[in-house]
């Protein structure tokens, strides 16, 4: 008796992985939800405006930490780190430069902020590249002494900077351009508030292009899903750690910058206190995903604001409550990835 076995045409589609529709659907369904129960439509826009300028400000600062988690499998809890450094980097700028930051002018305004975030991006690079070179590089694999070294780490970065800067605060002005609110009617909008949200979508949508669009890009999310096939087809996988560490450590100053005009207050634990919020913003994103990061963090604010205007008690603890609900829906996150 023979068989004769049936072959799928050659011109037959490849079956489309389906869109997980319904992490996307919990911010809109969060902010409805509030709608009611804030009462006052101008007060609910104005909150949620605000929450998602604090939400992209976390995803810069969290999302070079995602993709280094992701790809390196490194507990860098020294990322703080770099948010103070970049933000302390940019007084370099912007303090000597006050004639351009005071002046009424957006052209000018812009300008002192370009250049300061130039010189963060690049002092945050440079350091992440020695600090993965000299104590992350040692310790690959050991997650307890990633911990205590990178930690350790963060302390000295602390210390440092109490030695170039001094230990007291330095206040840091908003530029005169992006001080005040635009007023929709009844609605008020901090300016500052929509230039964080346009740098945070510039970053999350450049983000999308490399990893998506670019080989880099291809290289960096198979290493994410199984490192040692990358390594076995030729690829130089380490190199693309370094480069990696070195993009997450820019990022986290870019944010640094940020978060500093947006407290306009710079302290050398800045980046410290912050660290408990990103690794929330990454365990609820699902370890190692960048568009989980995003809208991790863009939930992270969004309850952060909700519940300080309606139960400023519970405040506090709103971002561990929100990960334990996303966790028992979801236990490894909104965008889990495969190997995790």
């Amino acid at each position: 008796m023979t068989t004769t076995a049936t072959s799928a045409p050659a011109d037959s589609e490849l079956p489309r992985l389906r869109l997980d529709v319904a992490p996307l659907l919990v911010l809109p369904i969060l902010a409805l939800l509030a709608l009611p129960l804030v009462g006052s439509f101008p007060t609910w826009v104005t909150l949620t405006i605000a929450g998602l300028a604090m939400g992209m400000m976390i995803f810069i600062m969290a999302s070079g930490l995602t993709l280094v988690f992701g790809l390196m499998d490194v507990l860098n809890f020294g990322h703080g780190a770099f948010v103070s450094v970049g933000a302390f980097t940019a007084t370099l700028v912007l303090l000597p430069m006050q004639g351009w930051m005071q002046a009424d002018s957006v052209l000018l305004n812009l300008s002192a902020l370009g250049l300061a975030v130039a010189l963060a991006i690049l002092v945050t690079g440079a350091l992440g590249w020695a600090f993965e070179r000299i104590i992350v590089m040692p310790v690959y694999g050991q997650h307890l002494k990633q911990i205590l070294i990178t930690m350790g780490g963060m302390i000295v970065a602390e210390q440092m900077i109490h030695v170039i800067w001094g230990p007291d605060q330095i206040p840091l002005p908003l530029p005169a351009s992006f001080r005040g609110v635009f007023l929709f009617g009844d609605v008020a909008v901090e300016k500052y508030r929509l230039l964080a949200v346009a740098v945070g979508l510039i970053v999350f949508v450049a983000m999308f292009l490399v990893l998506n669009r670019t080989k880099v890009g291809l290289l960096i999310r198979a290493g994410v899903e199984n490192g040692e096939m990358v390594e076995a087809l030729g690829y130089r996988i380490r190199r693309l750690f370094v480069g990696v560490f070195v993009a997450g450590s820019a990022l986290a100053g870019l944010g640094g910058v940020l978060w500093g005009l947006y407290r306009e207050m710079l302290t050398a634990s800045m980046g410290a206190d912050l660290m408990v919020l990103v690794f929330i913003v990454i365990i609820i994103g699902g370890l190692g995903s960048v568009g989980g990061c995003f809208i991790g963090a863009m939930l992270v604010a969004l309850v952060a604001n909700y519940t300080g205007f309606l139960a400023p008690k519970i405040a506090l603890v709103s971002n561990i409550l929100l990960m334990v609900a996303i966790l028992l829906w979801r236990p490894q996150g909104l965008f889990p990835v495969a190997k995790r």
